[in-house]
C-alpha cells in the first residue's frame, strides 16, 4: 500500500495555494494591486510589428502560434500580471460567414450590412470548430504563462451590432439607433443571435484554460441610460450569465460609460472598467460596493515626462484602493504611439506602490483590507 507523502495534519496545516493577483482583486481578497493593459499586446512594441509584418489582422487570429507569441510580448517585456488573449471582436463574425474585412486606417467594414430581416441570415450559431484556432492558441499560452492568468474576450451584442448595422465605424451610431428604435423586435433578434455568439465565443476561451473574461462594450456610452437598460443591458447580461456558469471573473469595460457603471455591473460583471473621465472612487460609489472597479489611467498622460505619469499613477492608485477590488489598467487602450519603456514604469511603480498605498487609504477610511 502506497505511503501517503504528507499526513491529514501535514495537509491541514498547509497554507493554501497563492492566488494570482488578478483573480484575488476580482474576488474582492486582494493584498497586492494587479496591473495589465488594454491592448497591451500591439502596435506600440516593436516585436509585435515585426512578427505581424506582412500579415492581415484577420489572417493573424487564426494562426495559434502567432496568436500566443503575440499576447506574449507584453508579459515578458512589462511582466504585467495578467495576459489578454491576442485577438479581435470581429473573429466569431467571420468566424460564422459574415464577409467583413478590417481595414488598415479604418477599421472593421461589413459588406453586406445589416438593415432588415433578411439581414439575420448571416449570424448563424457559433460552434466551437468554427474557432479551433482559438482553442489551440488558449492551450498553447496557458502552458506557457504558468500561474499568470490569461483573460479571455469578446464584443458585447451592442458594439457589434453598430458595425454590422453601419457597416463599419462611426460617429454617431444614427443607423443604429434608428433600428434599435424604429424595429425593436428586429433589434431584439440581432441582439439575441450576437449575445450567443459572443458566449460560445467566451466560453471556448475559458473551457480552453482562461482564467478571467472581459467584455468590451466599446460605443455603449453613445446611449443614454434609459435606451441602455432596454436595448442593450438584456443582451449583455445574456452574454455574462452564460459565463457565470463556468465560474470564471466577468469585467465588463465601455468607452463615455460614466453615466451606465451602475447598469453595466448589473448587466451580470464582478469587474466594471472604467475609461479615464470619472475617478474610480466615485465610479466604485456609481456601481455599488459589490464590485471591483479596472482603470483607469488617462492613455493621453503617457506622453507627459515621468514626474507626471508617476503622480497619475498614485492619484488612481488611491481613488481605486476606496473600491472593495482594484484592477490598475488604463481608461482605454494602449494607443500605437506609446512609448514600451514609460508603460514599464508604470508596471513597476504599480507593483512597487500599489499595496502600500491601497493599504494605508483603506485604514484611513476604516474599510479594512478588503471588501
Amino acid at each position: 500500500m502506497p505511503v501517503p507523502s504528507t499526513t491529514p495534519q501535514q495537509q491541514a496545516e498547509s497554507p493554501p495555494p497563492t492566488e494570482p493577483a488578478l483573480l484575488a482583486a476580482c474576488r474582492h481578497r486582494q493584498t497586492e494591486v494587479p496591473v495589465w493593459f488594454m491592448r497591451q499586446a500591439g502596435r506600440s512594441l516593436p516585436e509585435y510589428r515585426k512578427v505581424r509584418e506582412g500579415i492581415p489582422m484577420l489572417v493573424s487570429c487564426t494562426r495559434p502560434e502567432l496568436v500566443a507569441e503575440i499576447t506574449l510580448q507584453p508579459v515578458r517585456r512589462y511582466g504585467v500580471d495578467a495576459a489578454i488573449f491576442y485577438s479581435d471582436i470581429m473573429v466569431p463574425l467571420k468566424a460564422v460567414g459574415v464577409d467583413l474585412d478590417i481595414v488598415s486606417g479604418t477599421g472593421p467594414v461589413i459588406a453586406a450590412p445589416i438593415r432588415d430581416a433578411a439581414g439575420l441570415d448571416q449570424l448563424r450559431a457559433l460552434e466551437p470548430d468554427d474557432v479551433d484556432f482559438v482553442t489551440e492558441a488558449v492551450r498553447i499560452l496557458v502552458g506557457e504563462l504558468g500561474d499568470t492568468p490569461l483573460i479571455g474576450f469578446a464584443g458585447a451584442p451592442f458594439t457589434l451590432a453598430s458595425y454590422l448595422v453601419e457597416g463599419g465605424p462611426s460617429k454617431d451610431y444614427a443607423r443604429t439607433k434608428a433600428l434599435m428604435l424604429g424595429d425593436e423586435r428586429l433589434w431584439g433578434e440581432l441582439c439575441s443571435r450576437l449575445a450567443a455568439i459572443s458566449a460560445e465565443f467566451l466560453a471556448v476561451q475559458v473551457r480552453a484554460g482562461a482564467s478571467a473574461v472581459q467584455l468590451f462594450d466599446s460605443w455603449a456610452g453613445a446611449l443614454s441610460a434609459d435606451d441602455y437598460r432596454r436595448f442593450v443591458l438584456p443582451y449583455s447580461r445574456q452574454v455574462l450569465s452564460r459565463i457565470a456558469e463556468l465560474g470564471v471573473p466577468r469585467i465588463h469595460f465601455g468607452v463615455g460609460t460614466s453615466e451606465l457603471l451602475g447598469l453595466m455591473g448589473a448587466a451580470g460583471a464582478d469587474v466594471v472598467g472604467v475609461d479615464w473621465r470619472l475617478p474610480l472612487a466615485e465610479a466604485s460609489r456609481r456601481i455599488g460596493r459589490g464590485y471591483a472597479v479596472q482603470g483607469n489611467l488617462d492613455p493621453a498622460v503617457l506622453a507627459a515626462p515621468w514626474p507626471v505619469v508617476a503622480e497619475r499613477t498614485r492619484q488612481v492608485l488611491r481613488s481605486g484602493a476606496e473600491a472593495p477590488g482594484h484592477i490598475f489598467n488604463l481608461g482605454h487602450g494602449v494607443g500605437p504611439q506609446s512609448d514600451p519603456e514609460m508603460l514599464a514604469r508604470v508596471v513597476d511603480l504599480v507593483h512597487a506602490e500599489g499595496a502600500e498605498i491601497r493599504a494605508e487609504v483603506r485604514e484611513q477610511l476604516g474599510l479594512g483590507a478588503s471588501s
